[in-house]
């Protein structure tokens, strides 16, 4: 049985607007590789099709979206290994910063470096030449008391406990500042190690280039005789 619709202007109007705004939600189509690697489009997408990535149209086939393929566990390891780096470096980068920040507060120059690499280097050796100054007093009283200990030898008679114990303090207290001034002088070449690299750093930062050589010989030259000849 067939029904005869008779519409109104009203309703002939509502039913074209009906028809507009069904057409409008249904303008959505969607652009993507099948499974066979065909380009399909149509209005729906298969689940499977999503993570080969997609592209969203409008109504009059313009490219509205599109969507990137799923990555793959590796790309994503990937991804996060490059994030991870990229975080690391931007640390390193701001430790850098601020140890810059640090460097020039206390030198804005190379040079200023460098002498105060030679004063920190001279107040070592001091230390070191009174340490040495030290083992010769010790020495002498060793050789002091080794020689009573020959001529009590040679007198035949019995050397006494004290001397001996005497004797062997004296020697532990030359060995023990033998290796307090080896300490020294690993520190004095750790200490000169670290000004060096200051002072390429600050060459580095500033711009300025140093006017003062640095090398070893001029470890003990006068600070204030090196700096009025600047």
């Amino acid at each position: 049985m067939q029904h005869r619709v008779i519409a109104s202007p009203v309703l002939a109007g509502l039913v074209a607007l009906g028809l507009l705004a069904s057409a409008g939600a249904q303008a959505t189509m969607y652009r993507y590789t099948d499974e066979n690697g065909q380009l399909v489009i149509g209005n729906t997408i298969p689940q499977e099709a999503t993570k080969r990535g997609y592209e969203i149209l409008s109504d009059n086939g313009r490219v509205v979206k599109t969507i990137p393929r799923a990555l793959t566990a590796e790309e994503i390891a990937a991804r996060e290994a490059a994030r991870q780096a990229e975080e690391e470096r931007q640390r390193q980068l701001e430790a850098q910063q601020e140890l810059d920040r640090q460097l020039l507060k206390r030198f804005s120059h190379p040079d200023q470096a460098i002498r105060a690499l030679r004063r920190k280097i001279q107040e070592m050796n001091s230390l070191i030449q009174l340490k040495r100054g030290n083992i010769n007093v010790i020495s002498g009283q060793l050789d002091n008391e080794q020689s009573r200990a020959a001529d009590m030898e040679r007198a035949g008679r019995e050397i006494p406990e004290a001397t001996l114990e005497k004797i062997r303090r004296l020697e532990a207290q030359i060995r023990e500042v033998e290796r307090e001034i080896s300490a020294q002088q690993q520190d004095i070449e750790s200490v000169r190690k670290a000004y060096e690299e200051d002072v390429l750093r600050l060459e580095e930062i500033t711009g300025e280039k140093r006017t003062i050589p640095l090398n070893p010989e001029s470890e003990n030259a006068d600070p204030e005789t090196t700096e009025g000849a600047q």
